[in-house]
């Protein structure tokens, strides 16, 4: 006859270990990178000249923006919030830095980051201190930061001439573009800080649990702040790239969806909305999927809208395997 004690140890130990199924075969680190990987040989075997250097720099060319974004809403998605407003202040600092480029780069660009830490500070005003929802307060200030920029742009573009600037969206430093060195730097920091700050830490207790975090002494209110106003900076040097590249400011255009593909990156990239995990590398190589994603079915002449059906599957099945598993 079995031991009631003992049946009760077994019951409990196989509630411990769940069945993740599907699940396993998306690991964070590896399963978007081997996503990646068949992508990018596929294309390089029958897509025609997708393999070649001056392609794959074109690739790292339109995507430094989005992964600059992205970085950014890993910190916030990892702390358990979201920022819709990304797409939005990149447009505000286009307008901001163009109509002051006039009066040197660097008072441009001051004033222009300026805006960027304010919507920020303002985001994490709301969510972090007025305990608003996350998601209605950052579409709500999407809706009301495109207006700002297009009533202090008057709706217009606004073109400007100033080789210096323009060179941070067209310059290159040796052979690699300045963009993407930018988008580089800004890798590399989120990297340290997550895997060997304090800071890095705080933000996935936060995003694990809240009020556990806040009991063993963090305050979760000003991480939150922080990492609004690093997802802003962020989003404002993505503005000023934008920018540069272009030769002028666009309140209408910049930044348009940029809210929408940074999240794809950070969600395929293994940082999952449930918060409490930060996979910075994760989040480029989800970025670089989805370029690789459009790249080739423009060369291939399939209709753009087919790559976003693409994208949308792949999100969703990214989502299906992070969720929460009943035990």
């Amino acid at each position: 006859m079995d031991n009631p004690k003992q049946s009760k140890t077994q019951m409990k130990s196989k509630k411990q270990k769940p069945d993740r199924g599907w699940g396993t075969l998306w690991n964070p680190n590896f399963g978007a990178f081997a996503a990646l990987l068949i992508l990018y040989v596929a294309n390089a075997v029958f897509t025609p000249r997708f393999a070649t250097v001056s392609n794959t720099l074109n690739m790292l060319l339109q995507v430094s923006t989005t992964m600059l974004v992205a970085v950014g809403m890993t910190f916030v998605i990892a702390s358990r919030g979201i920022d819709l407003t990304v797409g939005s202040t990149m447009a505000l600092v286009s307008v901001i830095v163009a109509l002051l480029i006039k009066y040197g780069m660097t008072v441009a660009i001051l004033f222009a980051l300026s805006a960027a830490l304010l919507v920020g500070f303002i985001n994490g005003f709301l969510i972090s201190r007025l305990k608003l929802d996350a998601l209605i307060t950052t579409l709500a200030a999407l809706i009301l930061w495109r207006g700002i920029a297009q009533v202090i742009g008057d709706g217009k573009l606004v073109p400007f001439v100033n080789p210096t600037f323009e060179a941070l969206g067209k310059g290159y430093l040796g052979s690699i573009p300045i963009q993407v060195v930018i988008a580089a730097v800004a890798i590399a920091g989120a990297f340290f800080c997550i895997r060997s700050t304090l800071f890095g830490r705080y933000i996935v207790a936060v995003g694990g649990n809240e009020e556990a975090a806040r009991l063993a002494g963090i305050r979760a209110e000003r991480v939150k702040y922080i990492v609004y106003i690093i997802s802003a900076l962020l989003a404002g040097v993505a503005g000023l790239v934008e920018t540069a590249r272009l030769g002028m400011g666009d309140p209408s255009k910049v930044g348009v969806n940029a809210e929408f593909d940074a999240i794809a990156a950070v969600v395929v990239g293994g940082t999952p909305f449930s918060g409490g995990r930060a996979n910075v590398l994760g989040t480029v190589v989800g970025a670089l999927l989805m370029q690789v994603i459009s790249t080739s079915f423009n060369m291939l002449l399939i209709p753009f809208t087919w790559s976003l059906v693409l994208k949308s599957v792949i999100i969703l099945f990214a989502i299906f395997l992070q969720r929460p598993r009943e035990v």
